[in-house]
């Protein structure tokens, strides 16, 4: 079902290209998740910072409250993942943490995960269920074509990033 649900994210990238639109003024922009989810999106920062040059951190939102918390404001836009049915009710509570200081929230989920409220998510992209193990296949596809929009939306090379052509061509 892997190839299926890869198919299902591409077909959906004119709704990813509108939630990368959220961040093109941003400074920086963090991304908050638990277990796979923020493995996950540890490779999702990194690519936004290296191909967008915007200042992009992941963190594990269980530790949210540790201080980064405190830099989260009204003009923050925040991309939360949520695809690990065990752990769904400990991130929702996180994510309505940084809701509630202002945060713009932009959430990848399962599209069977009922999250209510929807309106207080900034955009909801909704990922095919896999088994939780095999969420992370979809969301990285997700998270991989967010930092490809944001950056051609800002007229970025996205072949060619700035100060890593050495460290991609040379050991």
């Amino acid at each position: 079902q892997t190839p299926w649900a890869i198919r299902q994210v591409i077909q959906k990238r004119d709704q990813i290209h509108k939630m990368a639109r959220r961040v093109l003024d941003a400074r920086d922009t963090f991304m908050i998740g638990r277990g796979l989810d923020y493995s996950i999106l540890l490779e999702g920062s990194l690519k936004l910072k290296e191909i967008s040059y915007i200042y992009s951190e992941a963190y594990a939102s269980g530790e949210l409250k540790h201080g980064t918390i405190a830099l989260i404001t009204d003009k923050t836009p925040v991309v939360a993942m949520v695809t690990q049915k065990r752990l769904k009710d400990k991130e929702m509570s996180n994510i309505r943490e940084v809701c509630a200081r202002g945060a713009k929230v932009m959430l990848f989920t399962r599209e069977s995960f009922e999250i209510g409220g929807i309106d207080e998510w900034s955009e909801v992209f909704e990922l095919p269920d896999l088994e939780d193990l095999f969420m992370v296949l979809p969301a990285s596809v997700a998270l991989q074509l967010f930092a490809y929009y944001v950056s051609a939306d800002k007229g970025f090379d996205v072949d060619k990033p700035r100060n890593l052509a050495k460290v991609v061509t040379v050991e």
